[in-house]
């Protein structure tokens, strides 16, 4: 890897509260239910920290057991620790997840009123101290949905980036349950004002096949996402409509997710580059036609969106896999292979993901 490689995120990591396997909460409360860690940009460092990358997780935490169990989990799947900020005030955010299975889909609970993040205010992190040596930085818009602290410890953090000669990129990750920090705003409007007060400091932008619309108005036509149909060649002039709002921005990536159930998706992805103005997508056939990966008994979906934005910021710092078209089908084939894996953090190493990329889908045992 290149010399300055080391990526920051920054965000709320929070537990993870599951009943176990594909139970339901009616099921299995009270009785015994699985706690791990989980969150957008944690899960981005977990990605590439697995990849074998350098990655710095910055976020605030309360002083107490459970968040010293939280960090010391992170540090032990080489996540750098050393700046989150500890603090007397707040609490570690829940999240209480039922896994969706056929037809029944999943189902998202929040329980991080009054965290600690939310809590912090935007100068309690030393942010020239955080991207010193710093090649990256990555956000999303879920942080600054959670408090008008937050959301100004974002914009903070950005030009900070910016000013330290970092790549910023940022993740739309719209959350319609969040954006309700501001009494009287509906939460679309006060996503598409904040995030657009954001966009001119990023170079690249990332979003499933729905967030640009949510958040910034820019439609694909011919895509109905809730029935699962997208038509992906739209998505180039989605790509393009966000570069003309925003000219700083270079590189525009689109995850394209078709939910045939809550068991089986078709993934895949788009990357566009805007000096050229050229769409790649990923995964290929033979005949170099978009073909997407056709995922069944999918074992957990949530943080696929993350792992393919950790994996495309490692694959664009690393000398083999930086060219575009490179990067989009490490991306891609990375978070394909993160429905496999149980939990919010992607277990995946680059050899699993090359394999993949090679045409080595059929899951043998390797022995």
């Amino acid at each position: 890897m290149r010399l300055r490689s080391r990526v920051v995120t920054f965000g709320e990591v929070m537990g993870r509260v599951t009943p176990p396997g594909l139970l339901r909460f009616s099921q299995t409360v009270p009785g015994p239910l699985e706690i791990t860690f989980g969150g957008a940009e944690v899960n981005v460092a977990a990605a590439i920290a697995f990849l074998g990358g350098e990655a710095s997780f910055v976020t605030a935490l309360p002083r107490n057991g459970l968040a010293d169990a939280c960090v010391r989990h992170l540090r032990g799947i080489g996540i750098d620790t050393r700046h989150i900020l500890r603090t007397d005030d707040g609490r570690l955010g829940l999240y209480f997840l039922e896994t969706g299975a056929n037809q029944r889909g999943g189902s998202v609970l929040y329980d991080r009123d009054g965290s600690s993040v939310m809590r912090a205010p935007a100068d309690a992190y030393d942010w020239p101290s955080v991207f010193e040596g710093a090649a990256w930085f990555h956000v999303t818009g879920i942080t600054p949905s959670l408090s008008a602290g937050a959301a100004d410890a974002t914009r903070q953090a950005v030009l900070a980036a910016r000013a330290a000669g970092a790549t910023v990129s940022c993740d739309l990750n719209y959350r319609k349950k969040l954006w309700t920090w501001r009494p009287g705003a509906r939460p679309r409007d006060l996503a598409e004002e904040t995030m657009r007060a954001l966009l001119p400091s990023v170079d690249l932008v990332v979003a499933n096949e729905e967030d640009a619309a949510m958040v910034l108005g820019i439609h694909a036509a011919g895509t109905d996402v809730e029935a699962g149909r997208l038509d992906v060649q739209a998505y180039r002039s989605v790509a393009s409509e966000i570069a003309a709002q925003f000219p700083n921005v270079w590189r525009v990536a689109i995850t394209l997710r078709e939910s045939v159930s809550a068991s089986h998706n078709n993934w895949g992805a788009m990357l566009y580059e805007v000096p050229t103005q050229v769409a790649r997508f990923a995964p290929l056939d033979a005949d170099g036609a978009y073909r997407p990966y056709e995922i069944r008994d999918i074992v957990d979906r949530v943080g696929a969106g993350d792992s393919f934005a950790g994996a495309l910021v490692f694959a664009l710092l690393t000398d083999g896999l930086s060219d575009t078209a490179t990067a989009l089908r490490f991306a891609t084939a990375a978070s394909c292979l993160k429905h496999s894996v149980w939990g919010d953090f992607s277990h995946v190493s680059r050899g699993e993901v090359e394999a993949l990329m090679a045409g080595d889908a059929t899951g043998r045992v390797r022995r």
